[in-house]
């Protein structure tokens, strides 16, 4: 009897391997029989179009559904991203652009978003030059924040060597920023608006506005919408309602309907929501071979990487 049981469950671990997609804990099929599509984010509101696509997709008769897995810091996401542990994740292109230097098979599909940065510093300082010797925080080494940091350095006649760049968590720059540690910042939002919500005592916000992306780079490429390529030649047709989906939410999202999720998802009060809202749109996300050519140049000249993705080898339009 012993035996006849062993064998039994010796089978039906068999049979886990060999269908998975019919039981033995899948977690990738609900019991509903809807599939699960695990897309990875950092709490930022350039991450707002997956938050609508998901509350499009719960309120539809879709097929998928999207489960939102939350990370702390970009290392973590990519390794997630990278590994297969997530079908998809919005983050930094750079990040991804290097990973697929690296030989790993994700694919961007979309944009984040398109503008939605700024270059917040103290209220003392009018110019970029007069960042020579301060230190200025971002919150990755590849990153367009730290493209956008040399673009405005420019501006002053100075390089990245005039300024001391650290790399901080993107909660911890308005604190440091109000605290003296830094003297400026450039971070995905809202975290930029957040320096105009901590008052000094004289009322006067601890950050100012210096630049906003678009007076640096319009139309200027930060974060993008990344697939696992295993999973898009696994789930051809899971993957292409996504992104279909995904576009789709970017039209649909108002304002009004932005701030809704930021304060659902992020936790941030609606004040500092609308403001960082401002200088954001996520309208017609397609990348483009012009803007991404334009932003390869920049990893380039700013010596991000020596070699990175060809358009063709990195952006999938054929969704």
């Amino acid at each position: 009897m012993k035996l006849q049981n062993r064998a039994s469950l010796v089978a039906l671990f068999l049979l886990c391997l060999s269908v998975p997609t019919i039981g033995c804990r899948d977690t990738r099929v609900r019991p509903d029989g809807k599939r699960v599509v695990k897309v990875a984010y950092l709490p930022i509101t350039h991450a707002l179009p997956v938050f609508a696509e998901k509350e499009e997709l719960d309120a539809s008769d879709s097929e998928i559904v999207i489960e939102l897995i939350r990370y702390g810091s970009w290392p973590e996401l990519m390794d997630a991203l990278n590994t297969g542990r997530v079908d998809a994740a919005s983050v930094l292109v750079e990040l991804a652009m290097l990973a697929r230097q690296n030989e790993i098979e994700i694919s961007a599909v979309a944009l984040g978003h398109k503008d939605g940065n700024i270059l917040v510093t103290s209220p003392e300082i009018d110019s970029p030059a007069e960042l020579k010797g301060g230190t200025f925080a971002i919150p990755h080494r590849q990153s367009t924040h730290r493209i956008l940091l040399n673009e405005a350095l420019k501006k002053g006649n100075l390089s990245i060597d005039d300024v001391n760049v650290v790399e901080l968590a993107p909660p911890e720059m308005p604190s440091a920023l109000a605290s003296g540690q830094i003297s400026g910042y450039c971070v995905a939002e809202p975290f930029g608006a957040k320096a105009f919500a901590i008052k000094k005592d004289n009322g006067e916000s601890v950050g100012k506005t210096l630049f906003t992306s678009t007076e640096l780079w319009p139309e200027s490429i930060c974060c993008v919408f990344v697939l696992n390529d295993r999973f898009i030649n696994k789930r051809h047709e899971d993957a292409k309602q996504l992104v279909e989906a995904y576009f789709d939410a970017g039209e649909k999202l108002t304002t009004e309907r932005a701030i809704e999720l930021g304060e659902k998802y992020l936790n941030q009060d609606a004040e500092v929501l609308s403001r960082s809202l401002e200088w954001i749109s996520f309208s017609d996300l397609k990348i483009t071979p012009e803007s991404y050519e334009a932003l390869r140049k920049r990893v380039l000249e700013n010596h991000l990487s020596k070699n990175p993705p060809e358009y063709e080898d990195f952006v999938k339009n054929s969704f």
